[in-house]
């Protein structure tokens, strides 16, 4: 499952495609030139149950780290995630 990313500047996502239609999605905005806010998170029901946010937060993460970003989670599942795995992302948030 290979997870996409577009931006244009102002606003962009990582998503997953499935035969040209996105089945999950996560949304963010540019805040400053080095912060994102994300928010939006959403996962088809055909992929319920398969991590498959968790996998858009860690390619959200990795993006974050090698472009050395912050982050403003808030969108309800992504700041759900960020405070479980608070420790592991700690570097990423404002």
């Amino acid at each position: 499952m290979e997870i996409k990313q577009a931006d244009n500047g102002k606003k962009g996502a990582f998503y997953i495609e499935i035969d040209d239609v996105k089945v999950a999605e996560m949304t963010y905005s540019n805040a400053a030139p080095n912060k994102i806010i994300i928010d939006h998170t959403e996962v088809s029901d055909s992929l319920k149950g398969q991590g498959v946010g968790y996998k858009l937060v860690d390619a959200t993460v990795a993006y974050l780290r090698a472009n050395n970003l912050k982050v403003i989670p808030l969108c309800p599942f992504a700041n759900a995630v960020f405070k479980k795995k608070h420790e592991q992302y700690a570097d990423v948030l404002t």
